[in-house]
């Protein structure tokens, strides 16, 4: 399959970066502060998400900013500690973009996002946060912004992503999508394409924009 595009927005976690076992590290240690298991997390959404959003439906309100920020040292803590490493094929493609070509849109904060793309030896130019948004996914906000920072068309955005939320704030966004079957099965995923991981797309830059092979 192939795509036209003048960007490529990539989610971050489970997207470039393979973060889960880093995740589940730290959402235990922290929910077993609060008197829960990873169980009891997981009795709400919890993909695609902001962590403010997942807590202030697991804590009363009164409890919620103190819970986040401990949440969000545990994850930094986590990722520093060497638990991310790239997904397989990201390293490559990102290097066969232009800086100014693509961008990293994620529900995380600008500390964890920052913490986990740099063990995996990834610094974008362009990083969209839930710092930097009001409506976070699935509202099409977080990728408009993107396209708005890249100086872009959002219909001639690929939006890549591993997540329901995400992949229909993308659509949202009126921009094409390609997800990855590493959270979630393909049935549960709306895309245009999907894939394992991105050892099966490549890219080539042309006079006219990036023209993006999917395998």
């Amino acid at each position: 399959m192939h795509f036209s595009a003048d960007a490529v927005l990539f989610d971050s976690d489970e997207t470039l970066v393979s973060s889960m076992r880093s995740v589940v590290r730290a959402w235990t240690r922290w929910a077993e502060a609060y008197g829960m298991t990873l169980e009891d997390v997981a009795r709400v959404e919890v993909h695609g998400r902001p962590a403010a959003a997942i807590v202030a439906e697991l804590l009363p309100a009164a409890q919620v900013a103190e819970a986040v920020a401990r949440l969000e040292d545990a994850e930094v803590a986590d990722a520093v500690g060497g638990g991310v490493v790239p997904v397989p094929g990201a390293p490559e493609l990102l290097a066969a973009l232009p800086p100014d070509r693509w961008a990293v849109v994620t529900s995380g904060t600008r500390r964890v996002a920052e913490a986990r793309l740099a063990q995996a030896g990834i610094r974008p130019a362009h990083l969209v946060t839930v710092d930097d948004i009001t409506h976070h996914k699935p509202h099409p906000e977080p990728f408009l912004l993107a396209a708005e920072r890249l100086g872009v068309t959002p219909s001639r955005c690929l939006v890549v992503e591993d997540a329901p939320a995400g992949l229909t704030s993308a659509r949202a966004a009126g921009m094409k999508t390609l997800a990855l079957t590493r959270t979630h099965q393909p049935h549960e995923l709306d895309a245009d394409a999907t894939v394992t991981d991105l050892t099966a797309v490549s890219v080539r830059v042309t006079a006219s924009g990036l023209e993006i092979t999917v395998n």
